[in-house]
């Protein structure tokens, strides 16, 4: 992974985003002035810290980010989640956390960096004819390979615990962020599912009892032929 540079990444129309950087051993965070903003403060007004990052964090939420941030200080593994955060402003905002490893020239591991995604739709400041140029552009890719897509989305949805639409917001921003085709990038993120660890026993499991189940689910208006 490329790793970001707060206060240095591209702008995106269809999200808002902002980068971060934490370093392990003493734990010293880097916020870009999207992440300071997003959490209500002025860029260079405030130096982020885990117990102010923690402290923002929705109560419903807390304990489960400081376990994420515990486990990544002992494994050396980058901290990623999905959470809600609250600003100053008392407003709930709907996050991914999405980062990897941050390495020195010698590969050692210094801490972990990367990107807050910011879901919260009063926060996605897109004009109409912006989204709609941004639609414009990716629909040759669209139309070309729309299969691919469509899985890659169901994949960031069910990873995330995202909306069809959230989703597909993501795969833009991967796409104008690394300068990809959204079609190239959905793809090559399908043939390297495989090399994922496989699901465990118990998931496994589940995921049967609710395919030879899902049927006796179905509400009856949803039960026709074909649909």
């Amino acid at each position: 992974m490329q790793q970001p540079t707060p206060g240095g990444e591209a702008a995106t129309s269809y999200l808002n985003v902002g980068s971060f950087r934490f370093w392990f051993v003493d734990q010293r965070w880097e916020w870009s002035d999207d992440v300071a903003r997003m959490h209500g403060y002025e860029p260079g007004t405030v130096a982020p810290t885990t117990e102010l990052l923690l402290s923002h964090k929705h109560p419903d939420d807390r304990a489960h980010v400081q376990d994420l941030l515990d486990y990544a200080l002992e494994s050396e593994q980058s901290f990623s989640s999905r959470h809600r955060f609250i600003d100053t402003a008392g407003n709930v905002h709907d996050a991914i956390v999405v980062a990897d490893r941050m390495v020195d020239e010698a590969g050692v591991v210094l801490g972990t960096a990367g990107y807050y995604i910011d879901l919260t739709d009063t926060f996605v400041e897109t004009r109409h004819e912006t989204r709609q140029e941004v639609l414009d552009e990716a629909l040759p890719d669209l139309f070309e390979n729309r299969a691919a897509i469509e899985q890659a989305k169901g994949v960031l949805m069910y990873v995330y615990r995202v909306s069809a639409e959230q989703a597909f917001r993501v795969l833009q921003w991967r796409s104008q962020e690394t300068n990809a085709k959204l079609r190239a990038l959905a793809k090559q993120l399908l043939a390297e599912l495989p090399t994922m660890p496989p699901p465990t026993a118990a998931l496994q499991s589940q995921f049967d009892h609710m395919l030879l189940t899902v049927h006796e689910r179905i509400q009856p208006e949803s039960s026709v032929s074909g649909g």
